[in-house]
């Protein structure tokens, strides 16, 4: 018998960076608009959203520079690997972040790519750009959280 997957057992793709140059304020969950073939590459894990980016274009949601690697078996009917995926999300939200993202300083980014009840998602956090100050602060709190973490192990 088989083990019931876990809750981060089925992430296919993460943006490690993004917590790391961003402040993420809120998170939105968008099913996305997939061919054949990049799904198959999706669920090998042959993706990188390392410069990713969304963006609203005519009243629609599309991720932009999201590398999914060509499958392999895919002959020619391989897709584009840089090609510009529509997100599907509802409209109220697509007016909503449409608002956050032409406010100053705010980007969305996908922080995360699952696969959830055989469909392929995404989650998009509201990002605020970090300055380098702030980086260096969240690396001391997160070097001192180990230490305190490392102290209490050894007592116990």
């Amino acid at each position: 018998m088989m083990a019931k997957p876990t809750k981060d057992n089925n992430v296919v793709s993460q943006n490690r960076k993004a917590r790391h140059d961003y402040t993420i304020e809120e998170t939105y969950e968008a099913g996305m608009e997939l061919k054949g073939t990049e799904i198959k590459s999706i669920r090998r894990g042959s993706v990188n959203m390392q410069d990713a980016y969304a963006r609203v274009h005519k009243g629609e949601m599309f991720v932009y520079n999201l590398h999914i690697a060509p499958y392999e078996e895919g002959n020619r009917f391989n897709h584009d690997p840089l090609r510009h995926r529509k997100l599907l999300l509802k409209r109220k939200e697509i007016d909503k972040l449409l608002g956050i993202s032409k406010t100053q300083g705010y980007s969305l980014i996908p922080l995360k790519m699952y696969i959830k009840n055989g469909y392929c998602k995404m989650l998009l956090g509201v990002a605020k750009g970090k300055k380098k100050f702030d980086k260096r602060q969240d690396l001391k709190d997160k070097a001192m959280k180990r230490d305190v973490e490392r102290a209490l192990k050894d007592r116990g």
